[in-house]
């Protein structure tokens, strides 16, 4: 989780991402809590991004001057997977309406591994995670390292 204003007792969002991970069937590594800062994100994406891994950065994608998840992640991406992007705001847009368009969610691969920047909300990370990454997972990896 990236923010400024969570602690791990308040961490809803990483409980929510934690529980569908092992729910799913695959192995949580590591669970940090972190700061909007650009060199800690950086740090804790070159320290996970390992070929087979998954990589899910949750907050710090929004418009605040302080939310630069996605300006950090986005240059370190090999390659970007639009459409993750495109099928989070698609199912956003059923639960939130317009406001859907203000989501930078992203992902793509590094070093042949999945990295995902989703919003910060325990919905969103639900709806990132349930209805698009981990249904999935198995092949992105796949696909990241062939």
């Amino acid at each position: 989780m990236v923010s400024d204003s969570r602690t791990e007792k308040t961490d809803i969002s990483g409980d929510v991402a934690e529980t569908l991970i092992i729910d799913a069937g695959y192995e949580m590594a590591h669970r940090t809590l972190i700061p909007n800062d650009r060199d800690k994100i950086i740090d804790q994406c070159n320290k996970h991004s390992e070929p087979g891994k998954c990589v899910i950065f949750c907050g710090g994608t929004g418009l605040g001057k302080h939310d630069l998840t996605v300006e950090t992640i986005e240059p370190l991406l090999d390659k970007k997977l639009d459409g993750f992007g495109e099928a989070f705001r698609r199912f956003s847009w059923d639960e939130i309406g317009v406001a859907s368009i203000m989501s930078r969610a992203i992902g793509g691969s590094r070093n042949g591994a999945i990295v995902i920047c989703t919003p910060g909300s325990p919905n969103a990370v639900s709806v990132a995670l349930e209805r698009i990454l981990l249904p999935e997972l198995s092949h992105l990896v796949y696909e990241a390292n062939r």
